[in-house]
């Protein structure tokens, strides 16, 4: 198999990575582009993956910009299929779909975002891509006719038990042995679907800061400019050790969906403050039906507060979140290992999941 994986954000590289190892040693060939986005480069080079960028200089944060790299993706992506003519390209990415549908070539979008929370990617990327990977929780609107549904999460295939291991000697190379400590993360909020969205300003989280201290070392993670007060906060660490120090934190506070959905596969507690909060079907679940993560909107800054309190009241609060993170994993697959049968023995593998969904409990 020839396949390309168009990778546009570092969360996606740690999505396809384990399956991008295995079809390689499978002898496949993977050919991976990329666009610049935030350490996505960065991850890949300190893990030694050679790769392609379409989007070398990046884009500004305006409508004009996203639709004009957009364009410019589209035109790298058709240069370098008509050269290197893959048999399948996967990804997150709209290009994938157009390129594919203008080239023949077979495309298989994965999100794991509902339709309304992405709805202009959706229109953008929908109707053109042969096939959409998403969770069972996910909500593609008149797309869910083209999805395979899997029972799981994207952050499953790199955080699974199968997958990961919490190394406590990775912490303690940035975090002194035993200490309690809180990660905070602020997202950019520049996305194309994050117009109008608030998250956590600077007066929230001074006072979280402030409460916090009482309890531990808080440490800050962020993808946007800190104001100056913050600054002793940050987190300074190899981007690849993120999900390490994650693991071992007493709590994770932030406005990163993302990290939220990262926080609740390691049983990490989590507290979301985002106007997206009871919109993305993923967080739902994993909210109401397993209650690994809590979801605030910025209107009510004091249940935020409240929650984070009630958290720190509980004085078994490791135990507890890895309890429920336990059930939440023998209702789940082993993602990678879903993904690859998938991909490797694609298309067949798509008339198999639509004749029988229940096949994937073959990779629990």
């Amino acid at each position: 198999m020839n396949l390309l994986v168009f990778l546009n954000h570092p969360a996606h590289y740690h999505l396809f990575k384990n399956t991008i190892k295995y079809l390689r040693e499978r002898g496949s060939k993977v050919n991976i582009v990329i666009k610049k986005k935030d350490i996505l480069e960065e991850l890949l080079s300190r893990s030694g993956v050679e790769y392609v960028n379409l989007l070398p200089n990046g884009r500004e944060d305006n409508a004009f910009s996203i639709a004009k790299s957009i364009f410019r993706k589209d035109i790298g992506l058709y240069k370098y299929c008509t050269l290197n003519r893959p048999d399948l390209m996967i990804g997150t990415s709209a290009e994938i779909a157009h390129i594919g549908k203008l080239l023949g070539i077979p495309s298989i979008n994965f999100t794991e975002d509902d339709v309304s929370v992405i709805k202009k990617l959706a229109v953008a990327t929908f109707p053109f891509t042969d096939h959409i990977m998403s969770p069972v929780s996910c909500n593609n609107g008149k797309w869910n006719k083209k999805t395979v549904f899997y029972k799981g999460y994207h952050k499953l295939a790199y955080l699974h038990p199968n997958r990961f291991k919490p190394d406590k000697e990775i912490v303690e190379k940035y975090i002194p042995q035993d200490e309690q400590y809180f990660l905070l993360r602020f997202a950019k909020l520049t996305a194309h679907h994050d117009n109008g969205i608030r998250g956590i300003d600077d007066t929230i989280a001074g006072e979280l800061v402030k409460k916090l201290e009482k309890y531990g070392n808080v440490y800050i993670s962020s993808e946007r400019e800190l104001s100056p007060e913050f600054e002793p906060f940050r987190l300074q660490i190899d981007p690849l050790d993120i999900h390490h120090i994650l693991a071992f934190a007493r709590m994770y506070i932030g406005d990163s969906q993302s990290m939220s959905v990262e926080s609740a596969m390691l049983g990490t507690p989590s507290v979301r403050f985002s106007d997206f909060s009871g919109r993305i079907g993923v967080l739902e679940e994993l909210e109401h039906t397993y209650n690994l993560t809590y979801g605030i909107k910025p209107d009510d800054p004091e249940k935020l507060f409240d929650t984070v309190d009630m958290l720190l009241d509980n004085t078994e609060l490791r135990e507890t979140f890895q309890s429920r993170r336990q059930k939440m994993l023998c209702d789940k697959i082993d993602v990678t290992a879903f993904f690859q049968w998938f991909i490797e023995h694609y298309p067949d593998s798509y008339s198999v999941m639509k004749e029988d969904p229940d096949y994937q409990d073959n990779f629990k």
